[in-house]
């Protein structure tokens, strides 16, 4: 009988051996690698047992920090790129369509259903936006109907729920829906760029290994229509000098717009057409 002791040697295949094969479907053919290169790491890098425990504790920093208003672990997964990567390889899409980036540690799926031409900016504080989009096929046909989520921070770079005590509920939030001409409006305030989040553990880990922390200031949409593969991404403000080292690797060409003057005061507007796909055949927009 091999010898079946566990080793530097045969670690990741002993641990990957006691997976059932026969079930997991796709996370096991995510898990098995997942073993493989971890134990690859661990070998190369062959950290302390205080290094191991300051990982663990780090790890278990990032649950504690993580609840219904912010998500340390989605802030994780976006500094790191992984999210960036996730959308690259699961929403290819053809040339002029509107292309996804991440959602994000902000969001929430509670925000109020809005009438047209509604005002989002619940405190009125700031410079006023005017936002209209237009939602359209890639023949530039019209998509009435589509359902359109959007959230921002605010003037100074900070969203609803980083500041519950200071900020009204659901401020700089709301849900929209496309008229027969696929037009969408909407009032705001100009969102401000900011520093992501560095008072918790993973601010902290990266702010302090020099990471690139800032984010380009944007405005977030979630668009879903029936038979279109569903849309999140940004709009950039194209005046942003950090366009180029986003934090959360999200700016794209197509997804920078501009804030232009409008001419009262200070106030501004943004015009922003957003083209869907169609679903792939078997593949449900949702």
């Amino acid at each position: 009988m091999a010898d079946q002791s566990f080793s530097e040697r045969n670690s990741a295949q002993l641990v990957a051996e006691r997976l059932d094969k026969q079930a997991g479907g796709s996370l096991q053919a995510f898990m098995v690698p997942f073993i493989e290169h971890l134990h690859e790491l661990i070998r190369q890098t062959r950290p302390t047992h205080a290094d191991w425990r300051r990982t663990v504790e780090f790890l278990t920093d990032v649950g504690h920090a993580s609840d219904g208003r912010r998500q340390e672990w989605v802030l994780l997964s976006d500094l790191l790129g992984v999210t960036a990567l996730i959308e690259e390889i699961n929403t290819s899409r053809p040339k002029g369509a509107t292309p996804n980036t991440v959602r994000g540690p902000f969001y929430r799926a509670d925000a109020p259903r809005l009438p047209n031409d509604a005002n989002i900016s619940l405190d009125g504080v700031g410079s006023v936006l005017s936002v209209t989009g237009h939602v359209r096929d890639l023949d530039g046909h019209p998509i009435a109907g589509a359902t359109i989520e959007t959230w921002q921070a605010n003037g100074e770079g900070l969203y609803e729920n980083q500041q519950p005590d200071q900020q009204p509920e659901f401020n700089l939030r709301g849900v929209f829906t496309s008229d027969a001409s696929g037009l969408f409006r909407y009032r705001t305030v100009r969102p401000g760029g900011y520093a992501v989040p560095c008072d918790g553990p993973v601010g902290q880990l990266l702010g302090g290994l020099g990471f690139a922390m800032r984010r380009p200031a944007h405005l977030h949409f979630i668009i879903k229509a029936d038979g279109f593969e569903p849309i999140s991404t940004h709009v950039y403000d194209a005046s942003d000098p950090h366009l180029g080292r986003d934090a959360l690797f999200g700016v794209k060409p197509e997804l920078i717009g501009t804030f232009e003057p409008a001419g009262k005061g200070d106030s501004w507007t943004l015009d922003f057409t957003f083209v869907m796909v169609r679903a792939k055949k078997g593949r449900a927009s949702s």
